[in-house]
């Protein structure tokens, strides 16, 4: 292969081909996502690789951090014990979280998942659902249900469930329980008021791992409520082994689309006239 141009872009391509060239011969698959990002890469010579696989899922598909803000929130959560993901809807926080905790269970680091979201109406009402609490519930938890059909078999997922390895709830079961020897993650936190998160969070126990994702920009709380996720940094910003790391629309690994959408609001945020 021949590269031409100016001698720092066929520099950094140089630093990219070999980034991806390295990987493949490690064994990975290489996708369009990899090609951006090492692209992306070769702009800072502080990196020197594409992301290590994180899992391979049931079909066979690698998992690996898309985006240099995915990389730093694997990263965050790998080095600490307790995680915050803020950013908007399609970074992957749900998704990274997911496979993270079914690779500590793999790994034999802790003993059991457990996911949680807060059962909070998008104007919506649960009592005009039908069905008794379990299944007014249910849809809220979909979305962790789908992070985990992406990576393991379905069979799988009911045998964990059922042995109580993999335990999904709403937000409201986890006061009073301490949750040991366990990786907790805490999904749409947007959602949950100030005491709701103190909650959840003082609920970690020992050889346990926390993880708590949330968008500051779809909060569905009542009026009146405070979302204890804008909080965050104030309260936690200087605490030992708590990570917390924001994403942007530039994370966002959905339709092309969907980054431009949440430029747009943002935009018509700070400039609503």
């Amino acid at each position: 292969m021949i590269v031409h141009g100016e001698k720092a872009a066929v520099d950094r391509a140089q630093v990219a081909f070999q980034r991806m060239l390295d990987a493949a011969l490690g064994g990975a698959t290489l996708t369009p996502d990899d090609v951006a990002l090492a692209a992306a890469d070769a702009l800072e010579p502080h990196e020197h690789t594409l992301p290590q696989t994180l899992f391979v899922a049931h079909r066979g598909k690698e998992i690996r951090p898309k985006t240099r803000g995915q990389r730093a929130f694997v990263n965050a959560i790998e080095h600490h014990a307790l995680t915050f993901g803020i950013g908007p809807a399609g970074t992957g926080k749900t998704f990274l979280a997911v496979v993270m905790a079914i690779r500590a269970l793999r790994d034999r680091k802790v003993a059991r998942v457990i996911l949680s979201r807060p059962a909070v109406e998008a104007g919506e009402k649960l009592g005009f659902l039908p069905g008794d609490y379990k299944e007014k519930v249910d849809p809220y938890l979909r979305p962790l249900y789908d992070a985990l059909g992406e990576i393991l078999d379905d069979s799988v997922i009911t045998r964990y469930i059922e042995r109580g390895v993999i335990e999904v709830a709403p937000l409201a079961y986890m006061r009073g329980r301490t949750l040991s020897d366990a990786f907790v993650i805490l999904d749409e936190a947007q959602n949950a008021t100030r005491d709701q998160l103190k909650m959840f969070l003082t609920r970690l126990g020992t050889a346990s791992r926390m993880v708590v994702n949330g968008d500051i920009t779809q909060i569905d709380l009542p009026r009146g409520a405070t979302c204890g996720l804008l909080e965050v940094s104030r309260l936690f910003g200087n605490l030992r082994d708590v990570g917390i790391v924001y994403l942007n629309e530039t994370d966002c690994v959905r339709h092309p689309l969907v980054s431009r959408i949440i430029r747009a609001y943002s935009d018509f945020a700070d400039n609503p006239g």
